[in-house]
This record gives structure tokens, sequence and C-alpha cells, in this order.
């Protein structure tokens, strides 16, 4: 996945998040799908900027990896 793919993964979550915020109906299905999103969008950014640490310092960025939910999780953007 390259940095494009990542930044439209993030846009294609973004919206996903304001349509579920939008919502009338939040449901524990709704709650649910919002942790979701939620947490796929922390990993995305936190591989976006592995990815761009890596080529800051002349590494590989393709050698970045996504790191598990719970490592990301609530990073502060």
């Amino acid at each position: 996945m390259d940095e494009d793919d990542i930044l439209k993964r993030i846009h294609a979550l973004v919206d996903e998040e304001h349509s579920l915020r939008d919502s009338s109906e939040h449901t524990d299905e709704t709650r649910a799908r919002m942790s979701k999103v939620e947490a796929d969008l922390d990993q995305c950014w936190d591989l976006l900027r592995q990815r761009r640490a890596k080529r800051q310092y002349d590494e590989n960025p393709d050698e970045a990896e996504p790191r598990p939910e719970q490592q990301v999780q609530n990073y502060l953007q």
C-alpha cells in the first residue's frame, strides 16, 4: 500500500465517520462500526507516518507495516 492508497483509505474512512456521526440512528451496531472506523483511521495514520519517517531517513518506506490496533489506538493526531 503506497501513500496515495493510504490517503484514499483515510478519506473514505473520514467520510464514513462523518456519515455515521450525522446519522439520526445511533444503535449498538452504529456505535460498533464507529469504533472500528476510528481504529482503522488510527492504523492508517500510523502507517502513513511510518512511511514518511522511513523516507525522511533514507529507509525503504515499503518496509513500514501496520501496527496492531491496540498499539495505535487513541494516538494523538
